[in-house]
């Protein structure tokens, strides 16, 4: 019988947060985020970050005995960003290439129904 987790993957453009629950969500198992496994502040959003990050979540999932995943991504959403920053893909890879058991991945980025006003004034961010 495989004993089940939830790989909650936070992936913005500036940093990626990778936390392992277990099947109800309460109960935090581990976490790791790009700026734990990369030195250049630059970096913490990029593949290569994720994937370290993944690693490591993937390590401390096979200690607690955790060999088959869920995977939700979730981009900042809200009235920021709706799409997943560069390390998400690459931490699902990461993830399943660690020996993890890869159940339903779902996207959760958060939808506004009319929330609050964006940043950038009336006319945008002008470039």
């Amino acid at each position: 019988m495989p004993r089940w987790g939830i790989a909650h993957i936070y992936a913005s453009y500036n940093n990626i947060i990778i936390t392992l629950t277990d099947v109800t969500g309460s109960e935090t198992i581990t976490k790791a985020t790009g700026g734990m496994v990369v030195k250049a502040a630059k970096d913490e959003a990029s593949p290569y970050a994720a994937m370290k990050a993944a690693e490591r979540v993937a390590d401390a999932a096979k200690e607690k005995g955790i060999d088959s995943i869920h995977v939700r991504v979730r981009a900042p959403g809200g009235n920021k960003s709706k799409s997943p920053g560069p390390g998400a893909q690459a931490a699902i890879r990461a993830l399943s290439r660690a020996g993890l058991r890869i159940g339903r991945i779902e996207e959760v980025t958060p939808v506004p129904h009319d929330g609050t006003k964006a940043k950038g004034g009336r006319r945008g961010r002008r470039v």
